[in-house]
């Protein structure tokens, strides 16, 4: 009795609360599409190809971050040098990763050398000429190159995903892909062109002095002051927009000290602006730059867009505002670039669009296909195994429940690849069925009761099926660790298939034979 009593109410919870977690996804996928209000609420969430929606590929820039990385340390040399009251003679940039420094003051060469080795660890140091002169070289170490690379990738990747979620979208799918690809879905009906701006925006930010004595117009022939750029007004600013503007090459601040952008508005006219504030070491600079260039023009640049240029009235510590002629909506897209900015440049490599009567299709299709297949299935069991075939087809039923429940339970999308993997695991469900069966059929021709034949099957058919499918659970998760997303989508629900399939035969159907042999008082097995 031991035996049998575990079995039923292992069943009976696991099957309660897979109701519990399957009818959210079935509420939603009725003709009224209505918002379950029971808890917990889970459902399964629907890929982009079958409710349609948008994907993008964004690629970053890792090379760039890595640049970036020692343009920052660069310049930071050039603050230790004066902190440290060491005379440099000349700093050049030799290449990306590398940047060199020779000293006036050649009886301290080996003092300051040493100091510059114990601030910059990241760098390997060596002594060489530069322009005749003696030199310390800073080269970025390899290793700390190959860090700065994954940091700024998971840093890319949880920007978008931050940005995904401030722009509203139900149930995106943000996964990485190869070393620097980053594969953004969004089911469901979406603003395609707004999507595309706000997530796949560097925002990239710089603050440049405007040379206020170049032309424009002279500037666009071709005729550019030295240290000079032309640059144009934001596309979307309704005054100002597509304007030409030259502005000094030399970026004073980036936007990599940015601790804060938010949305505020303007007590006199009500206008929305973006007000900014920096960190310690940004709060520092900007006082520095605005102190040093009051009166003159200070531009304020994003994506190489120009989307302001205030006249500086005073030193201003700490924050500032970003102007330009923004409505509710810009000036909230604004404050999201800026709070989520890329690291490094991104660009959007691919993008696919998929319309929702494409995902109804798919859906039907899928669906139709599952029951045709479950139904020959069911009835191919009855016809060769009887009363037997009509447990394995119970255990059939439990089987979609299960997976279902379990595909809700983790939150999982589910695809149409991944309807391929249901009807696959639906297939191979009864094996383990057909295995148990055969083996109490021998048992049964070898003269054994119907106890001991069910015994006697189960017990030896138990192993051949733990490895079958422990196997086939193998092969699923290599394909969702290395495929890519529609191979996932299938490893997903052959996996989760696997797991259930394997509780179904050995729990399931036990725990029934077991009711008709001891509750019912059956002496004969229809197998």
């Amino acid at each position: 009795m031991k035996t049998l009593s575990w079995r039923p109410v292992v069943v009976l919870i696991t099957l309660l609360v897979a109701l519990v977690l399957v009818l959210p996804t079935v509420q939603m996928l009725s003709e009224k599409k209505v918002q379950p209000t029971i808890w917990p609420y889970k459902k399964v969430n629907l890929g982009l190809d079958l409710q349609g929606g948008m994907q993008l590929v964004l690629q970053v820039d890792l090379d760039k971050a890595v640049e970036g990385t020692v343009d920052r340390s660069f310049d930071d040399l050039r603050s230790f040098l004066r902190q440290n009251h060491i005379r440099p003679k000349e700093l050049s940039r030799i290449a990306p990763t590398i940047f060199a420094v020779s000293l006036a003051d050649a009886d301290k060469f080996d003092q300051s050398k040493g100091l510059m080795a114990e601030e910059f660890r990241d760098f390997t140091l060596t002594e060489k000429d530069l322009n005749g002169e003696r030199a310390v070289y800073f080269a970025l170490k390899p290793g700390e190159a190959e860090n700065i690379k994954r940091l700024a990738f998971e840093k890319a990747i949880m920007k978008v995903r931050n940005r995904v979620d401030e722009y509203g979208a139900r149930e995106p799918d943000i996964r990485p892909q190869g070393d620097d690809r980053i594969v953004v879905q969004l089911p469901g009906i979406i603003d395609a062109d707004r999507a595309r701006k706000e997530i796949g925006r560097t925002g990239h930010l710089e603050f440049k002095l405007v040379d206020d004595e170049a032309d424009p117009r002279e500037a666009i022939k071709g005729n550019l002051p030295a240290g000079d750029e032309i640059r144009y007004y934001r596309k979307d600013d309704p005054e100002m927009a597509g304007r030409p503007i030259v502005l000094k090459k030399e970026t004073l601040l980036t936007g990599d000290y940015l601790s804060e952008a938010r949305v505020e508005f303007d007590r006199s006219t009500g206008r929305p602006y973006v007000g900014i504030k920096f960190n310690t070491k940004g709060s520092r600079i900007f006082a520095q730059i605005t102190g040093d260039n009051i009166n003159k023009r200070l531009a304020i640049v994003l994506d190489g867009e120009v989307y302001s240029a205030p006249v500086i009235r005073s030193k201003i510590e700490g924050a500032g505002i970003i102007e330009g002629n923004f409505n509710d909506q810009s000036a909230k897209a604004l404050a999201l670039v800026l709070r989520e900015a890329f690291p490094t440049p991104v660009k959007i490599l691919y993008e696919k669009q998929v319309g929702p009567s494409l995902g109804e299709d798919s859906i039907r299709r899928g669906l139709f296909s599952m029951l045709v297949g479950t139904l020959l299935v069911v009835v191919g069991m009855v016809i060769y195994y009887k009363w037997a075939g009509m447990i394995a087809n119970i255990a059939l039923v439990a089987d979609l429940i299960l997976l279902v429940a379990a595909m809700a339970a983790f939150n999982a999308t589910l695809t149409l690849p991944g309807i391929a993997g249901i009807i696959l695991t639906l297939g191979m469900a009864v094996d383990g069925n057909v295995l148990i069966y055969e083996r109490i059929r021998e048992e049964l021709r070898s003269g054994k009761t119907a106890r001991a034949a069910l015994d006697a099957g189960f017990e030896r058919a138990t192993l051949t099926i733990l490895d079958a499918n422990v196997t086939t659970l193998i092969a699923a998760l290599v394909l969702f660790q290395f495929g890519s997303g529609t191979v996932k989508g299938f490893a997903v629900t052959l996996s989760i298939g696997v797991v259930v399939s394997v509780f179904t035969v050995l729990v399931l159907c036990r725990a029934i034979f077991d009711y008709f042999l001891s509750s019912r008082q059956v002496k004969r097995l229809s197998v």
